[in-house]
């Protein structure tokens, strides 16, 4: 990714800033403590977010949570009364603004201004438009008639109402896809399951960001479990407690500056939606799953459909599944109608697919493929009670080509190539080494090509610089060290 000089930018939003004029009373807030994102980026579009807040930053000298052992959160989880739910996590006389790391909204508006490269003469900015406070003071654009291979830097402007100056800007920047005829070298990151509890820097977050910061990728995909409704500090089981914890996560430094400087893929899975292996029909709490979908989608840059395939010029295309969306209840009898992607989803993915021309392709899955798992799991296609499916999607990739999946869901890192296949998958691994675990170590088996209990991400690189394009993933540790690495020359 490309950085405009600092200096250019910041004469261009200084004279934002104070182009309102003296009559206007300078205001407290809004601000952005939560940053902004961006999400599925093509050629020519890209989906920004933003949320406007009470404050620069978290609470971070909050009160704690009540904790709860397990039992007490077993039985709180069947309660639909909010206030017993809100009551027994926090303190009397506290509220969920008093709470460590509370990022409270605030009504305000906001304008988008956007211009390519070194470009500010072609810059293009939106009308102010106010947040929505009925979905969290979120605010999300699409940004259409892009270049393709080009820089954008983006800058936000905030204002209490038309009366005020602005009260905050924030920059970044994000970069779209080569031209599917355009040779390029592309480096990317993948991560999965971490959170605010588990993370390893008390007060800027997680330390892979930083890490995966100085790869300087040209896009990063989150596979899902962002954060985890399910877990203690607070159990979030009303709708009030999950936006909390989204708003605390998104007001970590590390994760805030990362998120804005990157093209970025959002995926979910199910704690991100309900709790832990959430399908259809659940509950937590009073939140129902589609509620949870619902609530996802306004808390992260959305589509209408929540799958897609990008094509990161002449030599790499990717696809983004969703796992949750459409999938069939666990419970039910394995058969031709279980499903995971859902019909039309599974039928888009096998077209487009095969109708690519693309080197290399590699498929994000918030869960295995492949595995192995533990025996006791029952929600993704590498465990026995989706056989049918898992099946029929392994044989149709084993007949593909230069096709490698990467994964999240699991807390461990793996490479994992079935003996008499031509199958890759990797797993990221957990994003602490806090978070790892669920596998032993010795615990190795025949399609095993690379096993850490440990936290870290994964790292992808195409690099066509030699004549033929190589492939190259490497696991990194939480600390940005190597851990492992394997390299791949196109098949014939």
């Amino acid at each position: 990714m490309k950085y405009l000089p600092l200096i250019s930018i910041l004469i261009f939003c200084i004279s934002f800033l104070f182009c309102a004029g003296p009559e206007k009373q300078v205001t407290q807030g809004p601000y952005f403590g939560n940053g902004f994102h961006n999400g599925w980026a093509d050629q020519h579009s890209v989906v920004i977010w933003t949320r406007l807040t009470k404050n620069p930053e978290g609470n971070w000298e909050g009160s704690p949570f009540i904790s709860l052992s397990g039992e007490q959160h077993q039985i709180l989880r069947k309660s639909t009364n909010i206030d017993s739910i809100h009551n027994a996590q926090i303190p009397a006389g506290l509220t969920i603004d008093d709470m460590e790391g509370a990022c409270p909204g605030a009504a305000g508006e906001v304008k988008l201004i956007y211009f390519p490269g070194d470009q500010a003469s072609e810059q293009k900015a939106t009308e102010w438009q106010p947040v929505d406070v009925t979905r969290n003071y979120t605010l999300q654009w699409k940004l259409e008639d892009l270049n393709p291979g080009t820089v954008y830097n983006i800058t936000l402007l905030a204002r209490a109402n038309p009366e005020s100056n602005p009260s905050d800007t924030i920059m970044g920047n994000f970069m779209t896809p080569p031209a599917p005829d355009q040779s390029a070298s592309i480096r990317f990151c993948t991560v999965t399951c971490h959170d605010y509890i588990r993370r390893d820097d008390p007060d800027n977050g997680h330390k892979i960001y930083p890490s995966m910061e100085r790869l300087n990728p040209d896009f990063y995909v989150h596979t899902g479990d962002i954060e985890y409704y399910d877990k203690p500090d607070p159990y979030a089981i009303s709708e009030e407690l999950m936006l909390f914890k989204w708003d605390r996560l998104f007001a970590l430094p590390w994760q805030r500056q990362f998120w804005s400087q990157h093209t970025t893929y959002f995926m979910k899975d199910d704690h991100d939606v309900l709790s832990d292996d959430a399908f259809p029909g659940m509950t937590y709490g009073p939140v129902t799953f589609a509620r949870g979908l619902e609530i996802f989608d306004q808390q992260f840059p959305a589509r209408e459909l929540p799958y897609k395939t990008i094509r990161w010029g002449k030599d790499l295309q990717i696809w983004i599944v969703e796992g949750r969306n459409f999938r069939s209840k666990n419970t039910d009898d394995d058969g031709p109608e279980k499903t995971i992607w859902g019909k039309e989803q599974k039928e888009w993915f096998f077209n487009t697919m095969t109708q690519s021309d693309a080197i290399y392709k590699v498929l994000f899955s918030s869960t295995p493929i492949l595995g192995p798992d533990r025996d006791t799991k029952a929600d993704n296609y590498s465990n026995s009670n989706f056989s049918y499916e898992a099946n029929q999607i392994r044989e149709f990739l084993n007949q593909q080509k230069n096709i490698f999946i990467c994964v999240g869901d699991r807390h461990w890192q793996y490479v994992t190539h079935p003996p008499g296949s031509n199958l890759w998958e990797f797993s990221a691994g957990a994003g602490s080494d806090e978070h790892a675990g669920g596998w032993k170590q010795e615990d190795e088996r025949p399609q095993h090509r690379f096993l850490r209990v440990k936290g870290g991400f994964l790292y992808g690189e195409v690099n066509n610089t030699g004549s033929n394009p190589i492939l190259i993933f490497r696991h990194y540790d939480v600390d940005g060290n190597i851990v492992h690495e394997e390299e791949f020359l196109p098949a014939n």
